[in-house]
């Protein structure tokens, strides 16, 4: 589900469960075990990247919709314990965002200090409501300190995936560059940012920070009942099967 690259004093997380990299609950677990296996092991910078063409596809809706409420409750609880692991990782995160991104796999992205995309046909976004999901406040507001209140209330509220060129201009994204070089391009900007003298970088990267792991320092005081509440609204319900079904017949 992972393949974990070592780069010297950086460690390289690259999400690997073809097709897509969707994101299930083993693959959410493996992911916050592998960012705390980095910080116990003294990395002093972590890449999180994708398959060439697909970052990551976000969650995995087939396998959600088979789960009953506690399971459900349980997969969004692991969503946001992952979140807040980015949040909470007290060195530098860059995301590679090596192909599409949608959904579950931009809001990652959010949480790292950076992100390098790769240019061309590909997409991201937070597009939970064209599916039928409510992005709550704490997801909402990692969009929001990357690409401002205005910006974030009009991509969210449209559930609008972006191009790659789009995302470059409006500031969801810092670089773009060929799909072969963005973990390369990842990489060096991670390894001029760790030259800088450490104290100082890292303690203002941590107040710079500060709103991310303040919103996310208890994970069971986020809104994930009502979330799943939300989940479960008939009308949500229907529009996550038809999405699947989609996927299928393109499928066959």
């Amino acid at each position: 589900m992972l393949n974990v690259i070592k780069h010297d004093a950086v460690v390289e997380i690259q999400l690997a469960r073809p097709p897509v990299n969707a994101l299930n609950l083993d693959l959410l677990r493996a992911l916050q075990q592998t960012l705390a296996d980095a910080v116990r092991d003294d990395a002093r910078g972590v890449v999180l990247s994708g398959a060439q063409g697909m970052f990551s596809a976000g969650v995995d809706v087939p396998a959600l919709l088979t789960r009953d409420r506690t399971g459900v409750r349980e997969y969004w609880r692991e969503f946001f314990a992952t979140c807040a692991a980015l949040a909470h990782l007290p060195i530098p995160v860059a995301a590679a965002i090596t192909g599409h991104s949608p959904a579950g796999g931009a809001v990652l992205s959010l949480f790292c200090d950076y992100r390098v995309m790769a240019e061309g046909p590909y997409r991201i976004g937070l597009n939970e409501v064209q599916v039928g999901l409510v992005a709550p406040d704490c997801i909402q507001m990692a969009l929001r300190r990357v690409v401002g209140a205005y910006r974030a209330e009009r991509l969210l509220v449209s559930g609008a995936l972006i191009d790659a060129n789009q995302a470059l201009a409006c500031g969801f994204v810092d670089e773009l560059v060929a799909v072969e070089q963005v973990t390369t391009r990842t990489l060096h900007w991670l390894n001029e940012t760790l030259a800088l003298p450490s104290h100082a970088m890292l303690e203002t990267r941590k107040i710079a920070r500060a709103d991310l792991t303040r919103t996310f320092a208890d994970i069971d005081a986020l809104p994930i009942d009502a979330f799943v509440d939300a989940f479960f609204h008939p009308q949500t319900l229907s529009t996550l099967q038809a999405l699947v079904d989609r996927l299928k017949s393109k499928a066959k």
